[in-house]
């Protein structure tokens, strides 16, 4: 048994699904647009920088996710969907997990963005098995807080090993697709890590390990 994971932002899409809902957002009218999109911008910047604090930009996104009912977060992630993230979706991503389903490969995406953003669209790529952050729900509704360890740098090798024990697996050889050097631990931790159209910490990490580095773009 051989495992595919795949990062979701910046890999699979051309772009940040959690940013780019907090500019869907803006764009609608939804939010206090000057005040959000500074807040989702700073958020971002510090992702970018790997300085990002996972548990207060989810409380952040999360805020607006607690204030409806989830039927209309999913109308409008419906909207979403069509608007913003299928043009993102890129072809060559299509391709490569196509190439890992026909080869008889399990196909797991492994994202810090949280599940009500990512879960569609992993279903979009064919994939229906997914790690995120999670946001908390009671009665069907979102509180507003993260349940769990979010599913960020070291979170994601935690998420993953309790995944494996959960599906109680175990695979002969796990290649890894990401962009991050948020990703690094998790890349160093799988028989096969591929830097994607990786930022310049991670294709610098990278060329010195001789990992394997593609574009999907």
């Amino acid at each position: 048994m051989k495992l595919a994971i795949f990062d979701l932002d910046n890999t699979l899409i051309a772009g940040d699904s959690d940013h780019a809902w907090g500019e869907f957002l803006v764009a609608k009218g939804l939010v206090d647009g000057v005040w959000y999109k500074a807040q989702n911008d700073k958020f971002y910047a510090d992702y970018c920088a790997g300085q990002l604090d996972i548990i207060a930009y989810s409380e952040f996104v999360f805020g607006f996710l607690a204030q409806h009912e989830m039927n209309y977060l999913q109308q409008l992630h419906q909207q979403f969907m069509a608007e913003v993230i299928q043009p993102l979706m890129l072809p060559k991503a299509r391709a490569l997990i196509e190439k890992h389903r026909a080869a008889g490969d399990e196909l797991l995406i492994i994202t810090a963005t949280n599940r009500f953003i990512t879960q569609p669209i992993g279903e979009a790529f064919g994939i229906s098995q997914v790690l995120a952050t999670e946001p908390e729900q009671i009665n069907h509704r979102y509180t507003g807080k993260v349940l769990g360890v979010p599913c960020y740098k070291e979170g994601k090798i935690s998420r993953y090993q309790a995944w494996l024990t959960e599906q109680n697996k175990s695979f002969d050889q796990v290649t890894f697709y990401s962009d991050s050097h948020n990703d690094l631990p998790l890349l160093k931790c799988v028989d096969m890590p591929v830097a994607v159209d990786p930022d310049a910490t991670l294709q610098h990490y990278a060329q010195q390990q001789d990992w394997l580095i593609l574009s999907l773009r």
